[in-house]
């Protein structure tokens, strides 16, 4: 027998360094040795002279990448073996700082889904191009998780208040709202993914060859609702937003069923990951790039010791009932000074980006 192909693939191809997520059964989920794969490879590259540009495309039509292989972390954490899941947040915070940091285009096409982990290694690029089936998410307060991989820094760069919108909905951004939110740079049709991956191997700059493919934007129909997300989602609280929300809902406006709609979403959402994520949102437009990481680094170091992580993966990933039993199960029980348990600082544990 032959042995199965390995979850990344690598090539040197002319001038562009390619990577190709290959997991598309597992909708192209990053393990750990993805992560140490691919850091070690761009590290590479970075001080080849022949590679001017890395090229991340994915294998399948479903996704680029669903996220992180959340079911075999959350296996190690219900057997008591928290600190043994660590290393891959704390690996991959750093290839997210590393992708951020690099000093060669970075181009991800991604088409499908991206959502956490799959963000991580996409966002950060210099230039990342939308095809016709992209959806992108940061459904993570509904497995009681928080929005990572670097969301502390860009949800709040997202134009108003768009950033929060998706943090405590983990609504869904199709291509045009990718573009226009500033979650992709350029969107281009699927069908011309292939051209456009082999005409990158090529000497003709990064940006020209994207200026020639791509198209224009059609209707964005989440950011075109930003007027309402803006107004509605100004609070520091989650209970002041839900209360904006409702106040919509019952008056009849433009927004009513808009605001209805959202607010019943977020209430099926963890109390205690909603107001970290809120508060990710607020404190991360302040912050710098790795501090951003590291207070991520902090949130997962405590949250990967509570309940509702473990819970919400069993209720959405696992039995599939959702019908998650969340703990506290109210907002009004997550008391400020547990929101500030998760960012206090981690002494010598805590995440280095050098």
């Amino acid at each position: 027998m032959s042995s199965p192909e390995p979850d990344i693939l690598f090539e040197r191809r002319g001038v562009a360094g390619l990577v190709t997520l290959n997991r598309p059964k597992a909708l192209n989920a990053v393990t750990l040795p993805m992560v140490r794969a691919l850091a070690d490879n761009l590290a590479g590259w970075a001080g080849d002279p022949a590679v001017t540009r890395v090229v991340i495309s994915a294998a399948g039509e479903r996704a680029f990448s669903a996220g992180g292989d959340i079911r075999a972390l959350t296996d190690l954490g219900k057997a008591g073996r928290q600190q043994e899941a660590l290393p891959f947040w704390r690996e991959e915070y750093v290839l997210n700082a590393l992708i951020k940091r690099y000093p060669k285009p970075y181009v991800a096409l991604i088409d499908g889904i991206v959502m956490g982990g799959g963000v991580g290694i996409s966002v950060h690029g210099s230039h990342r191009v939308a095809g016709d089936r992209f959806v992108f998410a940061m459904p993570e307060v509904g497995i009681g998780f928080f929005p990572d991989v670097g969301a502390t820094w860009f949800l709040p760069r997202l134009p108003g208040e768009l950033g929060a919108y998706c943090a405590l909905t983990g609504e869904r951004l199709n291509a045009a709202d990718g573009v226009v939110a500033s979650i992709a740079t350029h969107r281009v049709a699927s069908a011309r993914f292939p051209e456009l991956r082999d005409a990158l191997c090529g000497a003709v700059s990064v940006d020209a060859l994207l200026a020639a493919f791509s198209d224009p934007v059609a209707d964005a129909p989440i950011v075109s609702r930003r007027a309402g997300i803006d107004r509605l989602f100004k609070g520091d609280r989650v209970e002041d937003i839900l209360s904006a929300l409702d106040r919509e809902a019952n008056a009849a406006g433009a927004d009513a069923a808009f605001a209805a709609a959202t607010a019943a979403t977020i209430w099926t959402k963890s109390p205690t990951s909603l107001k970290i994520a809120l508060e990710q949102m607020r404190v991360g437009r302040e912050l710098a790039f790795d501090a951003c990481m590291q207070t991520e680094f902090r949130i997962v170091s405590r949250i990967i010791h509570g309940h509702d992580f473990y819970e919400g993966v069993r209720a959405v990933i696992v039995d599939k009932d959702n019908a998650p039993r969340w703990l506290p199960a109210t907002l009004a029980e997550v008391t400020r000074a547990e929101v500030e348990r998760h960012f206090a600082p981690l002494g010598s544990q805590e995440l280095v980006l050098s």
